[in-house]
């Protein structure tokens, strides 16, 4: 079993990253080279920019590189719990803004030409218990009416012709959403902002922003860049002098196995539509099949950050709950495990504008693939003088109590949720 993200293990070239040392001077300076720099650094330049990226590691190495895989519209939120919390226009606002996200992926994809394996399934959200499903479907009721008539209810009756499994009281089709190979889209895209012009530098981790004139000077481990602008886009970064954002983020694991290939004939019986899936707990799981016929489980297996240990230990936890949900897998071999950091804000809403002349965009909390692409094409506009399509742009966002950068309270925030999951 190999202790690392299955899409980063996929050895693609990438003979457009620039050589040599990071100098010059740009319009734009992007730090991050996640979806939201990737993206970004895509559009402004596409626009006619100067524009540098620079990352502390490899292209699509964090976050990007490390979550399911699920391109999916809705909020990290039950909707009618949003609904009452925010009121309808900003609920309505939210979730809008996520089913824009999904279509800004699938555009960039079409307009690119990024072969990244995507498929258009859609996400099933299922009921774990049979109270579950009764909110599931009042839900529905409100989402129907209020944002997206496009939604369908299986019933209990039905759940089995869409997973074969006995865990499951029903469920809420969500159909506009898909699900793609994550490293193929962040070089397919990384490759679309160099083919406009943008300079991408990997492993070029920045030490400090200072500002200078009217602009501002990034060192880097690989050399010095002035830009006019900066953006920062490093979610949940533990590197970099950047103290203020990590205050507000809460850094959480989320864990992820992947089998061995499977028969095709078993997935055809398992999950005959092959859509995205999540469950209705509070530690809920996410899984999926990938492109070469593997069943990836996820979830927050534990509240800690993500190591190797950590991550083996959260391995076994996720393999008891998938053989529980599908015990026809207890002799599957497990060929893939990771973990990888979520920047969870306090709301587990996105965060993004300008703070002390810096542009940033991250909290994505869980729900990143496609807000983190969609985000970075709406931070080109911001960064343009635009930001009317920024649905973030009037939060407020304060540091998390009692949080300086490393976050102590996650195991008792684990316990919590442990406890309460029994009880929900």
């Amino acid at each position: 079993m190999k202790l690392e993200s299955y899409w980063l293990d996929l050895p693609l070239p990438t003979p457009f990253l620039a050589q040599g040392p990071v100098t010059g001077r740009v319009d734009v300076a992007v730090v991050g080279g996640g979806f939201t720099g990737l993206s970004a650094a895509q559009a402004l330049a596409k626009r006619g920019a100067s524009v540098t990226l620079v990352d502390a590691g490899q292209i699509g190495g964090g976050a990007s590189g490390r979550n399911g895989g699920q391109v999916n519209t809705g909020v990290a939120h039950d909707f009618a719990a949003l609904y009452a919390q925010l009121g309808p226009e900003r609920a309505r606002t939210c979730y809008r803004a996520f089913a824009s996200a999904v279509d800004t992926v699938e555009r960039l994809i079409r307009e690119e030409g990024i072969d990244c394996d995507y498929l258009a399934n859609g996400k099933l959200k299922l009921a774990s218990k049979p109270h579950h499903f009764a909110h599931i479907e009042q839900t529905a009721e409100l989402i129907r009416r209020e944002v997206d008539p496009n939604i369908e209810i299986i019933s209990r009756d039905r759940i089995r012709s869409e997973v074969q499994s006995d865990q499951f009281y029903g469920g809420l089709l969500q159909k506009h959403g898909g699900q793609m190979h994550m490293r193929k889209f962040a070089v397919g895209l990384a490759r679309a902002a160099a083919g406009h012009g943008a300079q991408i530098y990997e492993n070029a981790g920045v030490a400090s922003i200072q500002k200078e004139g009217d602009g501002y000077r990034l060192v880097t481990a690989r050399g010095e860049v002035q830009a006019k602008q900066v953006l920062i886009a490093t979610g949940p970064s533990r590197q970099g002098p950047f103290g203020w954002y990590r205050r507000r983020l809460a850094p959480v694991g989320s864990f992820i196995i992947v089998t061995e290939p499977l028969p095709a004939e078993q997935l055809a019986a398992m999950l005959p539509n092959r859509r995205a899936y999540t469950t209705s707990r509070i530690m809920h799981n996410y899984f999926r099949v990938t492109p070469d016929s593997r069943l990836l489980w996820g979830g927050r297996a534990r509240f800690t950050a993500s190591e190797r240990p950590s991550d083996a230990k959260s391995g076994r936890i996720l393999r008891t709950g998938m053989i529980r949900h599908f015990p026809a897998l207890a002799e599957t071999r497990i060929d893939y495990c990771w973990g990888g950091l979520v920047d969870i804000t306090a709301d587990r809403l996105p965060r993004a504008g300008q703070h002390d002349g810096l542009y940033f965009s991250m909290g994505y909390s869980g729900h990143g693939t496609q807000m983190s692409t969609h985000m970075g094409q709406v931070m080109a506009d911001v960064m343009g003088g635009d930001d009317r399509g920024n649905p973030w742009r009037e939060s407020e966002w304060s540091a998390i109590p009692g949080h300086t950068g490393k976050p102590w309270f996650l195991p008792l925030v684990g316990a919590y949720y442990s406890v309460k999951d029994i009880f929900y």
